[in-house]
């Protein structure tokens, strides 16, 4: 499988994506028009071994529930991210049985690697 979560309206997500120029057999879901399904979270838990890495603590919302005083588990990351698409950390790229989550530029040039 060759997937990228994403948000169309994220500048950050469209500079990445840009500047890995992804092939033509990259699935694109905008995870804000096309919501996260419990079987694609489940498959990328699979990948990454847990939710809680692909939760992202940097949400707005996040703070606004204030969240961080509180200790959450797997089953409460995974309540989140579906829930509301800004838990997801973003972008989630797959590539076959590999998945980069995220922004930061080891990731990025991780993903550039693989390709």
């Amino acid at each position: 499988m060759k997937k990228v979560y994403y948000l169309k309206t994220c500048s950050t997500c469209i500079r990445i994506l840009k500047e890995l120029n992804l092939p033509s057999d990259f699935i694109l879901q905008d995870i804000k028009t096309e919501e996260i399904t419990v079987k694609q979270l489940d498959e990328m838990k699979a990948l990454a071994g847990s939710y809680e890495v692909l939760f992202s603590k940097r949400s707005k919302l996040y703070k606004e529930m204030d969240l961080k005083t509180q200790k959450l588990e797997e089953r409460d990351y995974k309540h989140y991210i579906l829930e509301h698409y800004t838990f997801l950390s973003r972008p989630v790229i797959i590539v076959d049985d590999k998945i980069f989550i995220g922004n930061s530029k080891a990731v990025v040039e991780s993903v550039k690697e693989i390709l």
